[in-house]
């Protein structure tokens, strides 16, 4: 009688738990990983969401953007092709958040929320960089029409070094539409300030770029992947950015901060940056949604293995697909159902995509030059051509890429990246505990534990019984990045049967943090 007793009160302890109102606590762990990062002072975010008066101000709005899926931003179609560091949220935490705004953001006990993170200047990589590249601040000359400038940056390297990631960083956010990054590697050139610069003779190797929403670019370190590009001795760095028309007078002082590998490094391989797709022929009739491609044939004797993608277009253009085929065998590489030109960057991949040698590198760009594009400038609309304006269009489809070696297509980019220290971000307090969020709690077939880290480490979590036998490993050793996770377990042990219901305790440990609690499965 006594055992039937304990186990009513525990099952009434737990029902109440799983009815329990959602409040501040529940939700801030998901902005914390998904949205601070372009919501807090520094960031591009029009507005912080780190505390329980910033978020409840804005609670209508964020429902609307998260519900319309417009928040967090996030342009590749994952199910096309996957990247590393997607901005996505999964159904239980839209659901969360709206759930929590529907029933009037009940604020809780906001002490009970994680610390919050703190952004120091909008840096995304952490620690001191090797070199800072900036430009002198300078005044947008952009008036009626787009400003192109191109900004030459001393090195004054001694010697060469090797690029292991680097971050743009613009001065004035709002009137940087993109940064285009070139070594010219004789040092001659000189700053082209005239508003008309499109490129420089001897810029001859592209290093990366940048567009709103872009991350940072970070290489592979260690075996069995070690990639970069190399800054010679002595270069120039040449930065083209782009003002818009209607920002001058503005002030911008854009910077790229570098991390170099270690001098003397060996054994890492040269990755390179290349527009392989473009269609300088464009003709988009008023009145007409329009289809143009762009195709180039990987050389017969050299195939690549693509580290990244970088789509891009202009406000007319409103759906890319690139792909590689031969013949009937084609190689999904990204596809873009709803444009956004707010948002773009290099798109990693989860593992290297080798594109054999022989086949064909091709890109379909949909164009809306109708009153029924939202982002279309003309009204009533008119004829739009290739240009470099932000009122022209483009087809410009770069990528980041290897020269392939056998074994490539195995490597795994992701787990390569998990955990970088390079990646946490800048002057971000790290939570004292590990925020978890179990549920349903008690359960049948499924329960999610899901839980927030702050800062890098190395995860574990273990099921065990009520002896406190571990009876399911959940997660050995994996390398995480500061953000949320979410992991479900199914009621089976380590060998596959079903255990019967009961009372079962999880351990979630993070270095020297742990978090542990009660889960009671129901069989029905």
């Amino acid at each position: 009688m006594k055992k039937i007793t304990l186990f009513c009160v525990l099952l009434s302890g737990f029902l109440l738990k799983g009815t329990a109102q959602t409040t501040y606590k529940d939700v801030a762990p998901i902005f914390y990983a998904n949205c601070t990062t372009c919501h807090n002072p520094d960031g591009i975010g029009p507005m912080p969401l780190q505390n329980y008066s910033q978020t409840l101000a804005y609670a209508k709005l964020i429902s609307t953007y998260i519900g319309g899926g417009l928040m967090p931003p996030w342009s590749p179609d994952t199910t096309y092709h996957r990247f590393v560091g997607e901005r996505i949220l999964n159904q239980t935490q839209k659901n969360t958040i709206l759930n929590w705004i529907a029933a009037g953001s009940p604020a809780g006990d906001t002490t009970l929320a994680p610390v919050a993170p703190i952004y120091k200047n909008n840096y995304k990589l952490y620690g001191t960089p090797d070199l800072i590249a900036k430009i002198a601040p300078f005044t947008s000359n952009a008036t009626t029409t787009d400003a192109y400038n191109c900004f030459v940056l001393p090195t004054n390297l001694p010697a060469d070094r090797i690029i292991r990631a680097f971050e743009v960083v613009p001065g004035n956010p709002a009137i940087v539409h993109h940064v285009l990054i070139y070594m010219d590697t004789t040092g001659t050139e000189v700053n082209d300030l005239s508003g008309s610069c499109f490129n420089m003779p001897s810029s001859d190797v592209a290093i990366g770029g940048y567009a709103p929403g872009a991350q940072p670019t970070l290489y592979p370190g260690k075996a069995p992947l070690m990639i970069g590009t190399r800054l010679k001795k002595g270069c120039n760095i040449v930065l083209q950015i782009h003002y818009p028309f209607g920002t001058a007078g503005k002030v911008d002082s854009t910077q790229i901060r570098f991390f170099f590998y270690p001098a003397g490094t060996t054994g890492v391989r040269e990755v390179s940056t290349k527009t392989f797709l473009q269609n300088w022929f464009l003709n988009i009739p008023a009145n007409q949604v329009t289809v143009n491609t762009a195709s180039v044939a990987v050389p017969a004797t050299t195939s690549y293995s693509l580290f990244s993608s970088f789509p891009h277009q202009h406000k007319i253009g409103v759906s890319i697909t690139d792909y590689a085929y031969k013949g009937t065998d084609t190689i999904p590489l990204v596809r873009v159902k709803k444009w956004d030109f707010r948002w773009q960057g290099y798109y990693t991949y989860p593992n290297l995509v080798k594109v054999p040698a022989g086949y064909t590198l091709f890109a379909t760009h949909t164009y809306d030059n109708t009153s029924n594009n939202p982002n279309n400038f003309n009204n009533p609309p008119q004829t739009i051509t290739a240009g470099t304006s932000t009122t022209n269009e483009m087809l410009f489809d770069s990528f980041q890429y290897l020269i392939y070696q056998p074994g490539d297509e195995n490597i795994n980019i992701a787990a390569l990246l998990a955990g970088d220290t390079l990646l946490a971000v800048n002057n971000v307090t790290a939570n004292s505990k590990i925020i978890t969020n179990v549920f349903p709690n008690p359960f049948d077939q499924q329960i999610h534990i899901g839980y927030t880290l702050n800062a890098p480490g190395t995860v574990s979590i273990v099921i065990y019984n009520i002896q406190g036998k571990a009876v399911k490993a959940l997660v050995q050793g994996q390398r995480v990045v500061p953000g949320y996770y979410e992991n479900t377990w199914d009621g089976k042990n380590d060998e596959g049967t079903q255990l019967t219901s009961g009372v079962y305790f999880y351990s979630i440990t993070s270095g020297k943090l742990k978090s542990s609690g009660k889960i009671l499965l129901m069989r029905q």
